[in-house]
This record gives C-alpha cells, structure tokens and sequence, in this order.
C-alpha cells in the first residue's frame, strides 16, 4: 500500500508570480500562487503540517517538479497563501537547508540546489494473509487522515476527569507495602470489581477467585493457547470469517487453527462438529466482522457440542455496544465449567491500559494463573487498583452509557454515508460494536475488483480500513470493515465518500479493461 497521504504530483501546476518569472541574479525560475504544487493543509495530518510540507517539497524536489536552481516562494507569501503561520513554512524550508536540497541565498530567497537520488522502489506490499504479526500492525503504523479501522472506540471520550480522581483515591490510601509485587492473578480489588462488572452486564456468576487479570484479550488467547497444547488440544476451530489477530495469536502458541463458517445464525455447529477439533473461538454476543449474533439453536448445539468435551472459547470483545436491546447473556453464564471466557476495558475505554479478564474453568485456572506469573508476574496495579475504583463507584457504567449515544450517532452517519456513496453496498452488523461490515457485489475474478486493491487505493486518498479478505480463509464477498467509533460525524462522511471515490476509479479501470 502506498504511504503516502496525497495524491501522486501527477497534474501538478507550476506558475510564475506575475513580472517575477525571472527576476533573479542567477536567472533561476520564481514559483508561486495559491496553486502552488497544488498543496493543501487540509490533507495534512493532525499535528504534522511542518513535515507535511518539507515532505510534499522533498518529493518535488526529488521527481524534478522543482529543479535546482528553482527559487521557492517567500516563506510570508506562501505561509499566507496556504492559511498558516510563517513560522511553519520557515520551519519546513529550514528542514530541507538541513539535509543539503535548498540555501538560503539572500535577496535571491531559498533556492533549491540539489536533489537526492531516487529512492529504490518499494517493495510490492502484501495484500493477502500475512506472515505472523503482519498487516494489520502494518496498517495501524501508516500516516492517514481518516482512520476507519475497525476495534477502536472513541479515544477522545477516555473519561480522564473521573480516572484521576480515582487515581488520587486509591493513592490517597495505598500503603508503602502495596507498591511491591502484586498477586499475579490480579489485585483482589479489581478481581472482586470485575466479578460484580459481569454479574451486573454480562449474567455471570463467577467469584473473585475465578478472575485472572490479563493484558488485554490478546494475553488471555496466548496463555489459553499454551495451556491448552499442554493439555493435549493441538487444533482450534475459529470463525471464518473471524478476527485475523485472534486467529494469529492461536497460531502464534503453535495450536494449528480450523475454519468453520459463520452465516446468519452465527457459528455452524454442524460444521464444527464435523472437522474434529478439541476447541473452539466465538464471538458468539457480536461476531467478528459480520456482526450476527449466535442464534438460540445453535447456542444449544454449541453448548451441548462443548459438554460432550469441547472447549469454546468466548471472546466477549465489545458485548456491551448494543443498540436495539439488551445484549444476549455470555455463553459463560450457562456452561461455566466448558467454557473460557475473556473480555476487557480495550473498547469502552482505551486498548493503551491493556486491562482485561480472563476466567478459566476449574480444570485449567491453575495453570493459567501459572502461565500468567511466568509471561510477566501480573499486571501493573496501581491500574487495576483504579480501574476497580471505576467500576465500583459507577463511573464505569456512566460512561459505558454516555459513549453508547455517542456511538450509536456515529454509527448512523456511517450508514447514511455508504448509502449514499457506496451504492449497492450490503451492510452487515448494523445492531451492535465499534463497526459495520460493508459487502460488494464486485468479483476480482469476473472483471471486478478485490477488496485489498479497494483498501490500497483508499489509503492512497488518506483513508484506512480493513479489506474482509484479511479476516477470511475461504473464499467469499470482496468487502470492507469499517470503524466508525473513533472519528466525528465530520470524518465519517468524507472518509466514506473517499471510499466511495475509491471504488469508482477501481471499477473504471476494471471496465477498460475489460474492453480491451
């Protein structure tokens, strides 16, 4: 995928300043007016004008747009032609005399006076399943203007106001003996907090001694995967399509993983019946990405699948965003003894605390608490000891409701949006989550496109999402996962018109192609 957030120089427009054209000492060319190299702070990323800039004038210089010997606009003409401070552009041109590209040269201004060599090209990028750890970490380090990833929740609603004062309490009454090493399954506190947390929201009845506290839902699958390969399971069903991540993190502690389709009762139990594997990873309240919800029979069948010796694990990643009713109970409420439950706080208040449960049948829990003491002696406390603070004040809960509304209108700007510029577009998911699952009746395979080339050519205009064949194993739909949590109303529409602009070009070149 390209790494660049602005269109390519082709198209540029160069032009003389009226009577200046080649007014210098040296006979070198002035450039100016507001269509100068076409740029436009608008597309800059938050925070990052300075180098947007030096980097758009970098480029220029190194693709021959601006030769040496150009004599670039005064840093007072351009700064009030771009809307920014002079100091911006003064920083930015300072940037490029740093590196050797342009010299101040006194009254004949800032004159470019060489140009780097050409980089080597990049290497093509892979666009299909990665290698371990791959794209989706690949994706999350590109620059972008609009990030329609799926998993993040709003960031900028984190309730910082109400964590301090929690933070000052519990520091308020620490003792020096509780800054040493904590309890590697968690501090009680917050254990005795979550147990109550999934009682009130999720109909668990679990005690305090059955929470282990993890880093996050993705420790929780690797310490499942180790102890469950040292209790004899070697293969994991997963969903398909399902998380990428989830499924890598399974791979990752060298349990080999199955694909059992997901359709619109959830999870095929039959299927799963059939292909023989000793566990199984559902995200049966809100499926990862279509969104369905495992339908009542075939949580019997699951459950009955799971007494007769299996195991499922459940990942109950973002139960709690449902709009159109109360979410359905977790599968841990009814069969506790076979199922693995993990949750946390990743997508109600931010993945950065990488806080979050795990509760593990009788049979498992001790070497789970074992293989969490080894990976990292426990999680850091004085952030579960607020995190506890949080949920046993309500706090928690004031939020949850407050980003709920905040959400679910975000939510409904993403579905005005597609539908007016993704025509034909199928929405999956609508109900629930951080997320929608957008489907295309375009076919790579008929004249169409894929849905990687989609994302690539929509990261090239600044925005990302997830192509739908990431999180696949089979064959299926070209689609698009897209988050609408992260980003106001304001974002949304634009990223998803972009997305919309995107696709037309694709299906433009698809339709010449097919004509020749």
């Amino acid at each position: 995928m390209s790494r660049s957030n602005e269109p390519p120089f082709q198209g540029s427009k160069t032009r003389s300043t009226t009577g200046s054209a080649t007014g210098s000492a040296t006979g070198s060319a002035l450039l100016g007016g507001s269509d100068f190299l076409q740029l436009d702070p608008d597309r800059a990323p938050a925070g990052g004008r300075t180098e947007w800039l030096a980097g758009r004038l970098r480029a220029a210089i190194a693709d021959g747009t601006l030769p040496v010997g150009t004599r670039l606009p005064a840093s007072r003409v351009l700064a009030a032609e771009l809307g920014v401070s002079r100091g911006l552009v003064t920083e930015a041109y300072q940037r490029l005399a740093e590196t050797g590209q342009v010299a101040g040269r006194g009254r004949a201004g800032t004159v470019v006076v060489a140009a780097p060599p050409p980089a080597p090209p990049a290497p093509a990028a892979p666009v299909r399943t990665p290698a371990r750890g791959g794209l989706v970490d690949a994706l999350r380090a590109e620059p972008c203007r609009i990030d329609l990833s799926p998993g993040v929740p709003d960031l900028t609603a984190f309730p910082r106001t109400a964590w301090l004062r929690a933070e000052r309490r519990v520091l308020g009454g620490l003792t020096p003996a509780d800054f040493g090493y904590g309890d590697p399954q968690g501090a009680p506190a917050l254990r005795e907090a979550v147990a109550g947390w999934l009682a009130r929201n999720r109909g668990i009845r679990a005690d305090p001694d059955e929470v282990v506290i993890v880093a996050g839902v993705a420790q929780a699958l690797a310490l499942l995967a180790q102890v469950l390969r040292e209790a004899g399971v070697r293969r994991v069903a997963v969903e398909d399509p399902g998380s990428l991540g989830a499924r890598q993190q399974l791979e990752y502690g060298r349990l080999s993983t199955a694909a059992v389709r997901v359709d619109e009762g959830g999870l095929d139990v039959a299927a799963l019946r059939a292909g023989g594997a000793g566990a199984v990873l559902v995200t049966p309240a809100h499926q990862f990405p279509t969104g369905v919800v495992l339908d009542g029979e075939r949580r019997r069948e699951l459950l009955g699948w799971a007494a007769a010796g299996g195991v499922v694990i459940e990942d109950d990643y973002d139960a709690e965003h449902r709009y159109d009713r109360a979410p359905v109970p977790a599968l841990k409420a009814l069969l506790p003894e076979r199922v693995c439950y993990a949750g946390s706080v990743s997508k109600l208040l931010a993945p950065a605390l990488r806080l979050g449960w795990l509760l593990a049948p009788p049979r498992y829990r001790d070497a789970v608490v074992e293989a969490k003491r080894y990976a990292d002696l426990g999680n850091a406390v004085l952030a579960q000891l607020v995190l506890a603070d949080l949920m046993d004040s309500g706090e928690l809960e004031r939020h949850l409701r407050f980003v709920r509304r905040r959400h679910r209108g975000r939510r409904d700007a993403m579905l005005r949006a597609v539908a007016a510029h993704l025509p034909g577009a199928r929405v999956h998911g609508a109900a629930a989550g951080l997320h929608l699952m957008v489907t295309f009746d375009e076919d790579g395979s008929e004249g169409g496109f894929e849905d990687t080339a989609l994302a690539s050519a929509a990261l090239a205009l600044g925005v990302k999402a997830h192509p739908l064949s990431w999180h696949r194993l089979r064959p299926g739909p070209p689609g698009l996962i897209l988050g609408y949590a992260a980003g106001p109303v304001s974002e949304i529409e634009e990223g998803v018109a972009l997305l919309g602009e995107a696709r037309d070009r694709l299906s433009r070149i698809s339709r010449r192609a097919r004509r020749i």
